[in-house]
């Protein structure tokens, strides 16, 4: 009996840490191995909430999801630029970590990877802007500046980003430094509605899916015309609600709803209404067309190829916060994250938002 009950004991305790042994087994594999989008961007082990304290982070998310409860502060011009902010110190670890450095959508080009369509998708900028070796160029949004550097190796400019989140321009820097790029590519904490730029300073601008969340898009559209020289251009990726949507649909709007709240969007506007505030602004309309639209592959593809992922991610984010690695309230901001790219990938399907309507916009040269 006695040396039954020893087998027992060992036995059970063998059975532990062979559980033990598992467990460490998936933690390593989560928090190692199974690497995110861009592995030489941000690890899960790191994540934060950007300039915001660590004991802060579930307090400043319950006040950034706090502004949907009262639409009002969201419209209110004063309240959104720090709306945005908090936003991005809530999201940029995870973005990094789980999509790469470049914070927006590409479409789909058949035989390519996410990153080499993304890549392309930037560079058709400088193409569209037909910028040389050496001028300077705009970068109106540049978070923590991916398509900053492909567009600076790609065309040989000098490129300036500015974005309002302090936190975005320690990472910016760091990347360009590590890129070898930190010579022609610059980044700035401003405000994009008040640049720190002198009138007619840059050769060619752009913005990224980065004006969406301007409270007025003239006020940031007179910023860009102030600071482009005369006859150049400026090339924007906007964020609209399409022909298909209806205001009268609820599908539609709760949909909408869901991205402009899950994305720091003080509104969506719609695919008419940028080309006709660009006008109204002084700049001459080049181009005016949805990038989106067919032959164009899907942009949502990879936002549902990476469910899988997802919950991965979230299972890690979720062992971090347990233990302690993480902070409190990154769970909710993933969780966040996760129903607006369904709502993303919902309103592609349906053809009522597009992430990337295109505009060409020059400035007249009369206006020197």
């Amino acid at each position: 009996m006695e040396s039954g009950g020893g087998m027992e004991v060992w036995m059970s305790w063998g059975m532990f840490w062979g559980v033990m042994g598992a467990m460490g087994a998936a933690a390593y594999y989560l928090l190692v191995l199974a690497g995110a989008a861009e592995r030489k961007g941000k690890r899960a082990v790191d994540l934060g909430g950007g300039s915001i304290t660590r004991e802060q982070v579930k307090s400043s998310y319950q006040k950034y999801a706090s502004f949907f409860e009262k639409p009002k502060q969201i419209e209110a011009k004063d309240n959104v630029p720090n709306f945005v902010d908090t936003f991005y110190n809530l999201v940029t670890d995870i973005y990094e970590w789980g999509w790469g450095q470049s914070f927006h959508f590409s479409p789909a080009v058949p035989g390519r990877s996410h990153k080499e369509s993304t890549r392309i998708h930037e560079e058709r900028v400088v193409d569209l802007l037909g910028v040389k070796p050496g001028q300077k160029v705009l970068d109106v949004g540049c978070g923590v500046g991916g398509p900053m550097r492909a567009i600076a190796s790609y065309s040989q400019s000098h490129v300036t980003g500015i974005t309002i989140n302090d936190y975005q321009v320690a990472r910016a820097r760091s990347h360009n430094k590590k890129a070898g790029l930190d010579e022609i590519c610059e980044v700035v904490c401003g405000n994009f509605l008040q640049m720190p730029f002198e009138d007619s300073s840059f050769d060619g601008a752009y913005s990224i899916e980065a004006t969406c969340h301007a409270p007025e898009l003239k006020d940031v559209y007179s910023e860009v015309f102030r600071v482009l020289k005369p006859g150049h251009l400026y090339v924007t990726y906007e964020w609209v609600t399409t022909p298909l949507f209806r205001a009268d649909n609820t599908l539609h709007v709760e949909c909408i709803h869901g991205i402009e709240h899950g994305d720091a969007l003080p509104g969506l506007r719609s695919y008419k209404q940028v080309g006709e505030i660009a006008k109204q602004v002084g700049f001459k309309v080049l181009e005016d067309k949805d990038l989106a639209l067919p032959p164009a592959q899907p942009w949502w593809t990879r936002l549902k190829m990476g469910r899988l992922a997802y919950y991965r991610n979230h299972l890690v984010i979720a062992l971090l916060s347990f233990l302690g690695i993480a902070p409190k309230g990154v769970v909710d901001v993933h969780e966040m994250l996760f129903k607006t790219a369904d709502h993303l990938t919902r309103g592609g399907e349906m053809g009522i938002f597009s992430p990337m309507h295109l505009l060409v916009l020059q400035k007249p040269e009369e206006c020197s």
